[in-house]
């Protein structure tokens, strides 16, 4: 089946064709470094993170570019004598990367920071003023404006027109023809850093927002690439202002616009100018990270998704019977019986068909996880009539699937967070000696004693497997 995702300028679903078979190119919007993550910011890329592994297995090879914008009105505004614009991005940078790390979203091929491509941003807007497509204001501040109105097919990415629109506010109106008019390069103001300056044809000044993302784009994936994402609140006027300068400069640009959907605090999209946002470390704190990694991934990536405490719970208990289940194939079948299916087997052959058609239309994870957790059950199932065959078939599926979805409980980057833990560590050992307290019990047929034991275990949420080689335990999922 051909992969469809849904295009945001066509508004349908479109069949994905890639203009190289054997390496999509993407580009996704990256933080504006004014401040830490909240964890919209994490479901953003954790959406991107899914398409991207999902291509590559498709695929074989994904070119995945995030920008950072570290130069940006907020940017400057949130720098104090203390800690300058540059090292609060630089700082901010860092927050975001380990966040993203802690949810296991893979690092991009590239992540440009925009402060790095001055020389192409200004190419661009040269290439723009030739063309017709921009003006320096008349005024002599430096800025530099597109002129919407000299592009026709300006806003055919969100489907208005030019007199319905607002007032572009992204820059001082000083110098505009026309108010939706939007700021290519801003002239240097009274009180900014001296150090936020760049020389430019137009006078001093450094670029505006939308011309860093056309830049680096052009610069890592050429003038024509795949796909470009980000979240819904991007359209416009970020992404309606990139395709207009891009296409209005001669270049192709992004075949395919894909949008998440964001994630809400009763119904109101969660943002820090509402200051209705968790902080990704806060949510990282109180939750295990592969727990928050499922719980962002198990909406579909465009759907709103209003958190609470009940998605953590769902996902941790989601992921206790994902783990119960792989843990008993491994004890049933031997830890060499368990590894991964005979050569020349890919992952996208273990992969059950459901799995596939699901993730293949427009990356439906939810439909692809009710097909893991149904795999799941059978394998338990399987497990408990002592059918071997089945339990392998099972174990091979639910593996590939997790591996492609980024949440096998047994990953060595998720057991190492799991297992080795003080925590994880304690509770094992007090399971443990309550195990061994049973056995005596049962031994001395104490057998009252031993049904307390197992019952005060069965209280706190926790199963107990015995087999000819020992007890076993695991989370009540």
């Amino acid at each position: 089946m051909t992969i469809r995702l849904y295009d945001t300028r066509a508004q349908e679903l479109r069949d994905f064709v890639p203009l190289d078979p054997s390496n999509v190119t993407m580009y996704v919007c990256g933080p504006t470094v004014q401040s830490g993550p909240h964890i919209g910011h994490v479901r953003a890329a954790l959406s991107f993170d899914l398409l991207r592994r999902w291509l590559e297995l498709r695929h074989g090879r994904v070119t995945f570019v995030r920008n950072v914008t570290d130069i940006e009105d907020k940017v400057i505004a949130n720098a104090t004598e203390i800690e300058p614009w540059w090292a609060l991005g630089y700082r901010i940078e860092q927050e975001f990367s380990q966040a993203y790390a802690a949810v296991g979203i893979l690092a991009p091929t590239y992540e440009p920071r925009a402060t790095g491509f001055i020389p192409q941003m200004q190419e661009l807007i040269t290439a723009l003023i030739e063309r017709g497509h921009a003006y320096p204001a008349p005024d002599g501040s430096g800025d530099v404006y597109f002129d919407v109105r000299s592009w026709p097919a300006y806003g055919e990415l969100t489907h208005q027109s030019v007199d319905a629109m607002e007032a572009a506010a992204d820059a001082d109106p000083r110098g505009k023809r026309n108010p939706q008019d939007f700021a290519l390069w801003k002239g240097t103001k009274a009180g900014e850093p001296a150090d936020a300056v760049w020389s430019s044809p137009w006078g001093a000044g450094r670029p505006g927002w939308h011309i860093e993302c056309s830049a680096m784009a052009k610069r890592y994936l050429g003038a024509e690439f795949d796909i470009h994402g980000g979240g819904l609140d991007l359209r416009f006027p970020h992404h309606e202002n990139e395709l207009a300068q891009s296409t209005a400069a001669g270049d192709g640009f992004a075949r395919y616009w894909v949008h998440n959907g964001l994630v809400t605090v009763g119904g109101q999209k969660m943002s820090k100018s509402l200051g209705n946002f968790t902080l990704a470390e806060d949510v990282l704190a109180q939750h295990d990270p592969l727990v928050v990694r499922y719980a962002l991934a198990a909406a579909h990536y465009r759907s709103s998704l209003d958190l609470t405490d009940s998605s953590w719970a769902e996902a941790e208990s989601a992921l206790a019977r994902i783990r119960t289940f792989l843990e008993r194939a491994v004890r049933t079948l031997g830890s060499e019986s368990a590894g991964a299916p005979e050569s020349g087997v890919t992952t996208l052959d273990v992969l059950p068909g459901g799995f596939r058609t699901a993730m293949d239309d427009d990356l439906g994870v939810p439909q692809a996880l009710a097909v893991l957790h149904e795999t799941v059950r059978a394998g338990n199932a399987a497990l408990d009539r002592g059918d071997a065959d089945a339990v392998h078939e099972a174990m091979y599926a639910v593996t590939a699937m997790t591996g492609a979805l980024g949440i096998d409980p047994l990953a060595p980057e998720w057991r190492d967070a799991q297992g080795e833990g003080t925590t994880a560590s304690a509770l094992d050992t007090l399971v443990k000696t309550m195990i061994e307290q049973r056995a005596q019990a049962r031994a001395d047929k104490d057998w009252a004693a031993a049904d307390r034991i197992r019952d005060a275990i069965g209280a706190a949420g926790i199963t107990l497997e015995d087999t000819p080689d020992g007890t076993h335990w695991s989370i009540d999922g």
